[in-house]
């Protein structure tokens, strides 16, 4: 099925999959079934098979999901079973705790170029890496082939960032910037605002 048949809300569950397999695989499991990962993840069993029906058939009636299978399978689809460079615009503190954070390798993503517009932090170390003025995004986004961008920045600036992004090439952004940009159809965008999150939450606090 090609991508675009496939709902949006099927994909954004795969990685929840592929995160109970891989943890599955390092306790040495070797098989699990749709019921099981429905009782770890809260999504029905139902739902489970539906999903991954859209990419082909990857269990045994009777005996489940062989983990390592299945979990390279996930990666395929995701394409995450290589290595993607990965800009970040952005070092201030949001922007120093993604630099450092350790779970994008495992996940397929590396931070490979970090850029900000503040005289004081460009030159900086982080990492292995240069902090980068952003005057040179463009460029080194270009020559280095990057195709997935991280935004911590200021709502003011991440308009500007995400037009120069999908400018050099872009094709993938997360934003932590608490506001919605505008980007053409074949950019994809995710939204990471932890102020929303809380106040989704409140909602239902007393």
């Amino acid at each position: 099925m090609a991508s675009n048949e496939v709902p949006d809300i099927v994909v954004g569950r795969l990685p929840i999959y592929l995160r109970a397999l891989t943890f599955m695989t390092e306790e040495g499991r070797q098989i699990t079934s749709s019921q099981e990962l429905s009782q770890k993840l809260g999504i029905s069993s139902a739902q489970i098979r539906k999903d991954l029906s859209h990419f082909g058939e990857f269990g045994k009636q009777g005996t489940g999901y062989e983990i390592s299978y299945l979990r390279d399978q996930l990666k395929g689809i995701l394409h995450v079973e290589r290595t993607w460079p990965v800009a970040l615009v952005g070092y201030g503190d949001l922007g120093h705790a993604l630099a450092h954070y350790g779970g994008f390798a495992p996940k397929g993503f590396e931070i490979v170029a970090v850029f900000d517009n503040d005289p004081e932090k460009i030159g900086q170390q982080v990492a292995g890496k240069t902090v980068m003025d952003i005057a040179e995004l463009t460029k080194v986004v270009r020559e280095r082939s990057i195709k997935v961008g991280i935004m911590a920045l200021p709502s003011s600036a991440a308009q500007k960032v995400a037009d120069m992004l999908v400018e050099a090439g872009v094709k993938a952004i997360l934003n932590y910037a608490p506001i919605n940009i505008s980007l053409p159809p074949e950019v994809r965008v995710q939204y990471i605002d932890p102020a929303a999150h809380l106040q989704h939450m409140t909602y239902y606090l007393e």
